[in-house]
């Protein structure tokens, strides 16, 4: 006996909420892949393209991230070398909101006991 594809049967055997969570599993790719396979199912569908989006929103913030960590080690490297020839040049130099901190901390520590 032949079977035949029927409106809502589906193509694979898996409930949508296995589904769903399978569609991330190897975002984007996952994603992709139930979205062309499944046709009707739109929580399926949901999960399958927020899959989509997402893999390629984690792969650019990756590339970025990437591409921008060795420029702040290089100016956290510079701006140390700075600090250290202020602090040696009797320059009290204030960084813009940890200066302000620090000067409160060591205001407070200098306050005499009550």
């Amino acid at each position: 006996m032949e079977q035949t594809n029927q409106p809502n049967q589906k193509s694979y055997n898996l409930e949508p909420n296995v589904a769903g969570a399978l569609a991330y599993l190897l975002a984007p790719f996952t994603g992709i892949l139930f979205l062309v396979i499944e046709k009707e199912n739109k929580f399926v569908r949901f999960h399958a393209m927020q899959s989509i989006l997402f893999g390629i929103a984690a792969f650019a913030i990756t590339i970025i991230s990437n591409i921008l960590a060795p420029l702040v080690s290089i100016a956290s490297f510079v701006l140390w070398l700075f600090l250290m020839w202020k602090a040696y040049s009797n320059i009290e130099y204030e960084l813009p909101v940890l200066g302000k901190i620090a000067r409160e901390q060591v205001n407070k520590m200098s306050a005499p006991a009550k």
